[in-house]
This record gives structure tokens, sequence and C-alpha cells, in this order.
């Protein structure tokens, strides 16, 4: 399972942070930056968490 942004869309809301701190990196303005595309074995929950938490969409799981 791969988690890809699309940071045309990303705001800087940060929401997706908390959930997958693991995965997901934040910049100095807030921004998300994916850290790990393909999600490790355990992370799928984290990764599903920040997909949902993001109110944009900016986020997606590929299988």
């Amino acid at each position: 399972m791969k988690l890809l942004l699309d940071s045309t869309r990303c705001q800087g809301y940060g929401l997706c942070h908390e959930p997958a701190p693991e995965l997901i990196e934040l910049d100095e303005w807030g921004y998300a930056r994916v850290r790990e595309h393909d999600v490790p074995q355990g992370g799928a929950d984290a990764a599903e968490a920040a997909v949902a938490a993001c109110p944009n969409s900016a986020l997606r799981l590929v299988k």
C-alpha cells in the first residue's frame, strides 16, 4: 500500500500529521510531506486515519 499526497490540494492544516507522524512530516508552514510512500506493515490504520483527517482530500491510499 502506498500513501500519496497531492500537494496542490494541501492547505497546511497539519491534521494528517497527528495520526501518522511516522509517515507524514510538516514543513515550517504546516504543509504535509510524505516521509514514507510505502506504508510499512502495521501502519495501515495510521495511514487511513491520516487520509480521513485531511479536510481537502490531499492524501490517498493506493493498494
